[in-house]
C-alpha cells in the first residue's frame, strides 16, 4: 500500500486532495514508499516486551547495566533508601533550610495531630505518635523533598468513620484501638505491594474531578463534625451526613450549647482564618499562618487554666499520655473476623492516603523540577505505615497544609521530617502534661482552618467549563460524602471514574469533516461552521483506537452518518453519496474485532454502491 509524502507538517488534521482515488494519488505522487512489516518476534518475547512496557515504563534496571557488582550494590541501596543518595551531597546550607522548615511544620503539626486523633475517635496521644515514627521511616525511604508526613484530616475521618461502623469506640475502646492498628497495618501492606508490583497506575483510575469532589465533601463533613467541640455539645450524633449532624446541632441548641466554649472557639477561629488569609496574600508571611495554631493552643490553654473554665462546661483534653510510642505488634489482628474487617478498611484507607500523598508529591516535584518515582513513594509510605502500626500509630500520609508550609519554609531534603519528628519526641517526653487544660474548641478551630483549603472552587469551576461529565463525577462524589457518608462518596467517585473510562472506550468520538473554502484543509464541521461538505463525498473521522469494545459502535456510527446524509441529500434533491472516506490518522491501534467490523462495513457499503477509502496518511510525516 502506498503513502504519498506530505510536507505540510503544520496541519494537525487531515489535508487531502480533491480526488479521493488512492490510485490517482499514487500515480501523481513524486515519491511512493511501501509500508514495511516490523521484524517478527517470538510470542514469548512479544509478551515480555509488552509486560515490561506496561509495568516498567521507566526501565528502572537501566542504571545497573555494565556496572561492577559493588556499584550495583550501592545503586540498589540508594534505590531502596534514597537517604544514601541525597545524604552524599548534604551540606550546611541544606541543613539550615531543613532545620527551619522542620521547626516550622512542627509548630503546625502538634496541635493538628491532637485534633486529627479526635476525628479518628482515638486518644489524643495517638496523633502525636503518628508524627513521630512514620516521618523517620519516610525520611530514609521517601524520594520527595517536600512532603511532610503525619495524620491528615481526610484519612482520619475515613478511618474513624469506617472503624466505628464495626466497633463502638466508647464501649469497646480496646477492640477499636486494635482494629485501628490492624487497618493501618493492612493499609501499609496495600501501599507497599502496589509499589513492589509496579501497580501504582491503579490509583490513577480515580479521576481528578472525582478527587476534587470527594475532598471538598470530606472537608465539609470534617468541619461539621467539629461543631460538637466548637459549640460544646456532649451528646452528638455518630453519623456524618449533613442532615443528621445539623439535626443534632439544632436539637441541642437550648440545653447543649456552652457559650464559654463558643466564645473561645469563635475568637480563635477568626484569628486562625485571619492569619491564614494574610499568609496566602503575602507569601513572605507564610510563617504567621504556620505558627498561629501553636500560639492559639498556648493562649487558649493559659486562659482556661487561669480562669478554670473547665468548671463552667468548657471541654478540655484532660489527659495526654506522656512518653514515646509503646509497641503495638501484639495488638494487631492477624487472624479472626477482625482481621478481615481490618483488611477491608486498610485497603480503602491506604488507597486514599496514597492518592493524596501522590498528588501532593507530584505538585511540589513539578514546582522544584525534579522527578518523583511513584512506585518508590508507595513502598516508602507502605513501609512507614507497617512499622507505624507496630508502634501505636494510625495511618499517616503526606498532608497538604504541612507540606505546603514545609515547601515555603525552604526545606531542602526529607531531613525536615526528622527535625519535625524530633520536636514531637521532645513534646511527648517533656510537655504533654501542659496540654491538660487545652480546650477542645481550639482544636476544632484548628481542624476547620486546615480543611477549608481542601474545598477548591476554582478547580470545580474549571471542571465545569472543561468537561460536563467530569463535573457530574465531581458533584456526585461531593454530594455522596456530604449527604450520605464518606464510604458512599468514595464509592460514587470510583464508580463515576470507571464509568467515564468505559464510556470513552466503548463510545469513541467520531466527526464529520468538511473543506475550508479556498484551501485543501479539512476540519470538523462542528468546530468550523464555515467548512463545507464535498458534493457526493462523505468524510468521517474516527478519533480513537478501535478495539473489540467499540468496533461495532464505530461501524454502526459510520453507517448512521451515511444514512443521515443520504436522507438530507434526498430531501434537498442533491447528488447522492458515492464515496465514503474514513479518516483514520488518529486511530493508533486496531485489533481483529476492528478489522472484522470494517469488513462488514465494506460489505454494507458495496450493497449501497458506495465506494470506501480508508485514509491512513498522516500529514507532515
Amino acid at each position: 500500500m502506498g503513502h504519498p509524502v506530505s510536507h505540510e507538517g503544520e496541519n494537525k488534521e487531515m489535508d487531502i486532495s480533491r480526488s479521493p482515488s488512492s490510485r490517482r494519488q499514487t500515480e501523481n505522487a513524486p515519491y511512493v514508499y511501501k509500508v514495511g512489516y516490523p521484524p517478527r518476534k517470538k510470542l514469548v518475547r512479544e509478551f515480555t516486551d509488552t509486560l515490561k512496557e506496561a509495568l516498567f515504563p521507566d526501565d528502572p534496571l537501566r542504571q545497573y547495566r555494565d556496572q561492577p557488582r559493588s556499584r550495583k550494590l550501592m545503586l540498589g541501596q540508594a534505590y531502596l533508601f534514597p537517604i544514601f543518595e541525597w545524604g552524599r551531597g548534604y551540606n550546611l546550607v541544606k541543613f539550615k533550610g531543613d532545620i527551619i522548615a522542620g521547626l516550622t511544620i512542627a509548630g503546625l503539626c502538634i496541635p493538628q495531630d491532637i485534633g486529627y486523633s479526635k476525628l479518628a475517635n482515638l486518644d489524643t496521644q495517638y496523633g502525636l505518635y503518628s508524627s513521630f515514627v512514620p516521618p523517620l521511616i519516610y525520611a530514609a525511604m521517601g524520594s520527595s523533598r517536600d512532603i511532610a508526613i503525619g495524620p491528615v484530616a481526610v484519612v482520619s475521618l475515613l478511618i474513624g468513620s469506617l472503624l466505628q461502623d464495626e466497633v463502638d469506640p466508647v464501649k469497646n475502646k480496646e477492640e477499636y484501638l486494635r482494629l485501628a492498628f490492624t487497618a493501618t497495618f493492612f493499609a501499609g501492606i496495600t501501599q507497599a505491594a502496589l509499589g513492589f508490583l509496579r501497580l501504582g497506575f491503579l490509583i490513577d483510575f480515580l479521576s481528578h474531578a472525582a478527587i476534587v469532589g470527594f475532598m471538598g465533601g470530606a472537608a465539609i463533613t470534617i468541619a461539621l463534625q467539629q461543631l460538637k467541640f466548637l459549640l460544646g455539645i456532649k451528646n452528638f450524633t455518630k453519623k456524618t451526613d449533613i442532615v443528621s449532624v445539623m439535626s443534632s446541632v439544632w436539637g441541642s441548641v437550648h440545653h447543649g450549647w456552652n457559650w464559654q466554649t463558643i466564645l473561645i472557639g469563635t475568637v480563635f477561629l477568626a484569628f486562625l482564618l485571619t492569619t491564614k488569609y494574610i499568609g496566602k496574600k503575602n507569601k513572605k508571611l507564610f510563617w504567621l499562618s504556620a505558627i498561629a495554631p501553636l500560639i492559639s493552643v498556648i493562649l487558649a490553654t493559659f486562659f482556661v487554666y487561669s480562669t478554670h473554665a473547665e468548671k463552667h462546661g468548657v471541654q478540655i483534653v484532660r489527659h495526654l499520655k506522656k512518653g514515646i510510642n509503646p509497641s503495638s505488634f501484639n495488638k494487631i489482628y492477624f487472624t479472626g473476623p477482625y482481621a478481615g474487617k481490618g483488611f477491608r478498611i486498610g485497603v480503602v484507607t491506604g488507597m486514599i492516603a496514597l492518592t493524596e500523598a501522590t498528588a501532593i508529591g507530584r505538585t511540589f516535584a513539578a514546582l522544584k523540577d525534579y522527578q518523583l518515582d511513584g512506585n518508590k513513594e508507595m513502598v516508602a509510605l507502605g513501609t512507614m505505615n507497617i512499622v507505624g502500626s507496630m508502634t501505636s500509630c494510625y495511618c499517616a500520609t503526606g498532608g497538604f497544609s504541612r507540606s505546603a508550609v514545609n515547601y515555603m519554609a525552604g526545606c531542602q531534603t526529607p531531613f525536615s521530617n526528622v527535625v519535625m519528628s524530633t520536636v514531637v519526641l521532645l513534646t511527648l517526653l517533656l510537655i504533654t502534661p501542659l496540654f491538660k487544660y487545652t480546650p477542645n474548641s481550639i482544636l476544632a478551630s484548628i481542624v476547620i482552618t486546615a480543611v477549608i483549603g481542601l474545598i477548591d472552587f476554582k478547580a470545580a469551576y474549571l471542571i465545569w467549563k472543561t468537561d460536563k461529565f467530569d463535573f457530574v463525577a465531581c458533584m456526585g462524589a461531593f454530594f455522596g460524602v456530604v449527604f450520605k457518608s464518606v464510604e458512599i462518596g468514595l464509592l460514587i467517585a470510583v464508580s463515576l471514574s470507571f464509568a467515564k473510562i468505559l464510556l470513552q472506550v466503548t463510545r469513541p468520538r467520531t466527526a464529520l469533516i468538511g473543506n475550508l473554502p479556498g484551501t485543501t484543509i479539512y476540519r470538523n464541521i462542528e468546530q468550523y461552521p464555515e467548512a463545507t461538505k464535498v458534493p457526493g463525498v462523505l468524510i468521517v473521522r474516527v478519533d480513537s483506537a478501535i478495539y473489540f469494545s467499540n468496533s461495532n459502535y464505530v461501524r454502526e456510527r459510520i453507517l448512521r452518518w451515511l444514512t443521515d446524509e443520504e436522507e438530507e441529500m434526498k430531501e434537498r434533491e442533491l447528488p447522492r453519496i458515492n464515496f465514503l472516506i474514513v479518516e483514520m490518522s488518529p486511530v493508533t491501534d486496531i485489533d481483529t474485532s476492528g478489522i472484522h467490523a470494517f469488513e462488514e462495513l465494506l460489505k454494507s457499503l458495496e450493497k449501497r454502491k458506495v465506494q470506501v477509502n480508508l485514509h491512513l496518511r498522516i500529514p507532515g510525516l
